[in-house]
């Protein structure tokens, strides 16, 4: 994509839609450059697009405040397209962020009530389970050491390792006996506690994707990994099919998945467990999309209007 986003407009008071992305030298994803084009054309000079560290906030006089690094006052914006990945994100920087301008008034899309429950796949999972969804069997911790949860009789092996917050299939693997996991378990980090989910046989090497936006499935592709590894991220090598309409279950749970957890756009990943049911593997609030799937882009430009619209309209008070 040649075109470049906009950034700030000349005269920031004037963008009530925003687009937040990561702090800069963060590269923005393809479909965040052409989403945020998309914005601005529907949008001209009213919408603005702010990287995190652009931004301060705080409170002054009792109000709370919102300031660009070089001083200026901003005022809060209407609606926030967030598009910063969930999981990396930090309670004291990006979610104290977010939580000052939802305080401020602005609507995020994503809530951040919605990006906290899709940050940890452990939330996730209990938001989607309470629903009666299907979803692996995951067994995790808190405080516990890892060299004793993988003595637990509850572990049961095979099972899918992976960090509770990591992104695009890294941190992931296939144990297939207990022995592997008590050999490696001294080697895995510690930062961020590890679940262990039940591995779907029939989906092996499969993850079919659905991108859900306003409760409606706007696009689906299925993801398949190359020479028959668990993963099938699009980053890790896999290979990509369109595949809107051709599951339309799959994209019903979808739809249900997305709304347990109060998502208005959502990547949702599914696993196969059988050839025409699925199970719930994780919920991106931030998802990305492939250069064919050409509705994703107008679907969430029309989302974020229909959230501006919504808003209720104050009348200006005359002396």
């Amino acid at each position: 994509m040649t075109d470049q986003p906009p950034t700030q407009p000349d005269t920031p008071d004037s963008a009530g839609i925003w687009m937040l992305v990561r702090q800069h030298p963060a590269v923005l994803r393809r479909s965040t450059q052409e989403l945020a084009t998309a914005l601005a054309a529907a949008h001209g000079p009213r919408f603005a697009l702010w990287h995190t560290d652009e931004l301060l906030f705080g409170v002054r006089d009792g109000r709370l405040t919102l300031h660009t690094l070089g001083g200026t006052d901003l005022p809060a914006p209407e609606v926030v397209c967030v598009r910063q990945v969930a999981g990396p994100m930090h309670t004291d920087r990006e979610v104290t962020l977010l939580r000052h301008l939802e305080r401020m008034g602005s609507t995020l899309i994503n809530s951040l009530d919605a990006q906290l429950k899709c940050r940890n796949k452990i939330w996730q999972l209990q938001e989607l389970a309470l629903a009666g969804l299907p979803v692996p069997d995951t067994l995790s911790y808190a405080t516990a050491p890892l060299e004793g949860v993988v003595r637990s009789p509850h572990l049961a092996t095979p099972c899918v390792v992976k960090s509770v917050n990591g992104a695009k299939g890294t941190r992931v693997f296939l144990a297939p006996d207990p022995h592997l996991l008590r050999d490696v378990a001294g080697s895995l980090t510690h930062d961020t506690p590890f679940l262990f989910q039940q591995h779907i046989a029939h989906s092996h090497g499969r993850t079919l994707r659905v991108v859900v936006v306003d409760g409606e499935p706007v696009e689906a592709v299925l993801h398949t990994s190359r020479h028959h590894t668990l993963a099938a991220n699009i980053a890790n090598g896999g290979a990509a099919a369109l595949c809107t309409g051709h599951h339309p279950r799959a994209e019903q749970l979808a739809v249900q998945a997305a709304a347990a957890l109060g998502l208005a756009i959502a990547g949702v990943d599914l696993l196969f467990t059988s050839p025409d049911t699925y199970t719930v593997c994780e919920v991106n609030a931030v998802p990305g999309w492939r250069p064919e799937m050409k509705a994703v882009t107008p679907a969430i430009t029309a989302c974020v209007t229909r959230h501006l619209t919504a808003r209720p309209r104050t009348t200006a008070h005359h002396p």
